[in-house]
């Protein structure tokens, strides 16, 4: 069952998924080579509690931290670890918060160092990829058009799209229905309506779509090793258009990154974005 969210929830949920978009802005410059994933989940950790809110996945469903930590070949779930990062190395932080009963829930994939030209392509397809999945987010469509979008951007350019993991709905629960695949066919699945919130998330590989787990019960990782890229948004349909609650916005003032890629999906208030 699809839960939607009146305008009032809807505000309470862009808190929520900020707190998520500060706290990766936060992590941005102690990405680097010689920093371990575990320091990083502590500094997470510090900083969502300073901001009155939960960490989101600490103890959720048994997971033992509060950041997904995923370098290179692993796609989700990663448990961070006091291995030092390495030059090169691309890391997939995912991280959660819960403030106001609501969830905020989203992703990004940061570059240790300097990357090799095939990975740096991998990113970038990956998240102009979510993007584009978001442009189907809209009134009058339905599951298959998000995720056939992503997938014909992604596969067109050579790359595996991950079938076993799916983005989802999200509001007082971590995951709520409707599923949001990043594969399928146009016109299929539920249909979007007003005041859906969904955590859209392409899960793709430099190489095959097929995926393994370790024996830690979590990590997720390519069948083949070859890197993979994750990155997320959470989206609400307000007024049959898809809305940005989170914000990359932090992660590239931390970086010096100058990016218009948002500016479509922000929400307007007399005339001034959010």
């Amino acid at each position: 069952m699809i839960i939607t969210k009146n305008p009032e929830e809807i505000e309470l949920m862009r808190e929520s998924a900020l707190i998520v978009s500060k706290t990766l802005g936060m992590l941005a410059p102690h990405i680097k080579p010689g920093v371990t994933t575990l320091e990083l989940d502590k500094m997470a950790e510090e900083f969502i509690r300073d901001h009155g809110a939960e960490p989101g996945f600490l103890g959720l469903y048994d997971f033992p931290n509060s950041l997904c930590m995923s370098p290179n070949a692993q796609v989700v779930h990663g448990v961070p670890n006091d291995k030092p990062m390495e030059e090169g190395d691309i890391i997939s932080i995912d991280c959660g918060a819960l403030k106001n009963g609501f969830y905020g829930d989203h992703a990004y994939t940061f570059e240790v160092g300097e990357v090799k030209p095939e990975v740096k392509e991998l990113l970038d397809a990956t998240k102009e990829s979510l993007y584009v999945g978001i442009r189907e987010f809209k009134a009058g469509n339905r599951v298959g058009d998000v995720g056939y979008a992503i997938q014909k951007y992604t596969e067109d350019r050579g790359y595996g799209v991950v079938r076993e993991l799916v983005g989802h709905g999200l509001g007082a629960t971590m995951h709520e229905d409707p599923e949001m695949p990043n594969y399928g066919k146009r016109g299929r699945g539920k249909k979007f309506i007003e005041g859906m919130v969904v955590a859209i998330e392409p899960m793709i590989n430099l190489g095959t779509k097929r995926i393994k787990q370790l024996p830690d019960g979590w990590t997720i990782l390519t069948a083949d090793n070859k890197p993979s890229a994750h990155f997320e948004h959470n989206v609400a349909l307000v007024d049959g258009k898809p809305q940005l609650l989170s914000t990359f916005d932090y992660i590239y003032d931390a970086l010096g990154i100058e990016s218009d890629e948002e500016d479509e999906f922000k929400a307007q208030v007399y005339g001034k974005e959010l």
